[in-house]
Order: structure tokens, then sequence, then C-alpha cells
């Protein structure tokens, strides 16, 4: 496994393998890896023949009230983890070579519409800040395959948007959450629960499965449903941020056509800001 932390030889081993006409996955990631990640890393292992994954804490996707210096850190544990799985380069740079004017002066992407509603509501600018991060590293990388966890759905329709307005040259594939036994999604941020809050945060999962499960036994009543779980939450100890059925392809609220629905919650648990959704399919 090669460790690169500058562009130019980045650009130069992607020559060689363009050359050799191999395909490039990527997995973009900002570090602090669990088994989720590591499920992206075996897809694009199965559907590339180079596997590249970035490291790379990014500012720009970070709000003035979330704390970019406490986001953990774990790079020796990520490269051992990253070699382990026959990764080919780790790419890792640093801030002053992804963005060489700084923040204030980055020309940004931004995603119309579907970045400013749901968690782009109650975090403004971070969706401008993934679609330029990703952008970039697109650019830097030019992969034919990029791997994305469906546990951030709307990041991933915010890339996937991106990507065709763009007209970029590449497969973006959203890989299925990765649960603990008990249910709760993956995430790095379940590093900040105290041991009685790892216990109720399952909580969350299983409000989504009973929402699931309501929609599609008849239920339509969709702000009733889910005023009725946000209580549920909240009674559980969890401060909420939202809580929404929205159609899975526009994210907008559903109609009677729409048949492909998705259910999204964020919510607070201590200092942990959860987030976690269900898809729908429901019958014609």
């Amino acid at each position: 496994m090669e460790i690169i932390s500058d562009i130019i030889s980045l650009r130069q081993a992607r020559r060689r393998w363009q050359v050799e006409a191999k395909s490039i996955g990527f997995v973009p990631t900002m570090g602090n890896l669990h088994h989720g990640h590591l499920r992206l890393v075996r897809e694009a292992r199965e559907k590339s023949d180079i596997v590249v994954v970035s490291i790379f804490v990014n500012p720009l996707q970070f709000g003035p009230d979330e704390d970019l210096a406490a986001y953990p850190r774990t790079m020796e544990h990520d490269l051992a983890a990253l070699e382990a799985m026959g990764v080919d380069i780790v790419f890792s740079p640093r801030t002053e070579d992804i963005y060489p004017r700084g923040l204030e002066q980055q020309t940004f992407v931004e995603v119309p519409g579907i970045s400013y509603m749901i968690c782009g509501a109650s975090r403004p600018g971070h969706f401008r800040g993934v679609a330029t991060i990703v952008c970039k590293l697109f650019n830097m990388v030019q992969p034919n395959h990029a791997f994305f966890g469906e546990k951030d759905y709307q990041q991933l329709q915010v890339i996937r948007a991106m990507v065709t307005d763009l007209s970029m040259n590449l497969h973006v594939h959203g890989v299925p959450t990765v649960r603990e036994a008990d249910g709760l999604a993956m995430s790095s941020r379940n590093n900040y629960l105290t041991t009685p809050e790892r216990e109720t945060a399952p909580t969350l999962y299983r409000v989504l499965t009973d929402m699931a499960d309501a929609i599609h036994l008849g239920r339509r009543d969709y702000s009733r449903l889910i005023q009725e779980q946000k209580q549920r939450l909240a009674e559980a100890g969890f401060k909420i941020d939202y809580l929404e059925v929205r159609a899975a392809d526009t994210l907008l609220h559903p109609g009677h056509e729409d048949l492909r629905l998705v259910v999204l919650v964020a919510a607070f648990l201590g200092k942990a800001r959860l987030i976690d959704n269900i898809q729908i399919q429901l019958e014609e």
C-alpha cells in the first residue's frame, strides 16, 4: 500500500493506471474508520482494479458551532485497517494543498434545491462543503467508480446530482448501511456516546422500522405518524433535529404517485448527533 500526500504524485500514479487500462475505485473518507467504511472499501475492491481511499478532515463542511478540532483522528489505526483490506493508495493531503487560497477564497460547488432541505436546513453550507471537496477529489483521483454509504442518504443524493449536472464520467455506488447487532448504524459519532446513551441509541432505528412497518400496512397520515414518533424519541432522551418521510428520488414531500420513500432522522443524544434512514418500496 502506498501513502500519497501530494497531488502531483497522485496524478503520476493515475497516469500509470491509465496506460495499463485499469479501473479505479475511490472511497473518500474523513478517517476514524469503522466497519461501515471498510464495507465501502470491500465493494470498491470487488468492482475495481485499483482502490484509492482518501483521508481528509474537510474544514469546509463544518459549521461555526461544530468543533473541527474535536473530530477524532486515528491515522495509525486507519492505515493498518486499509492495508489489511488490500487498498492500493491512501491519499492523505494537507489542507493547504486542498485549499491553497484559503477557505474564504475557495471556489465552491453547490447543488441547488436538494442541498437546502432537511439536513441542509439545519446545517447551512454543509452540503456546499461536501460537494466542493468531493468534486475536487474526483478531479484529483479521476475514478471510474466512487462508493458512498447510504446512511448519509441526502449526501449520496447530492453527490449523484452533482455528478449528473457536471457530466462527470464516473459511476456513484450507494452501499447499504452497516449496523451493530442491535441495529444502531455504525458511525464515527457513536464514539461520543456514554454507556447509558449507547444503550438508548438503537431506539432511533427501531423508530424507523416501526414507521416503515406502519407505512407498509397502509398509513399515509405522515404528519401524525411523524409527531407520534417524535414524542417517542423525546421521551427516550433524544433532542430531535428532524424526522421526515420523503420521496426517495427527489427528497420532496411524497405524493400518491411516489412508491419509493425514505424515512430520514437526525437527533442529538448527549453530544452525539446521530443520523439514519430507512428506504421503503410500496406496491403499486
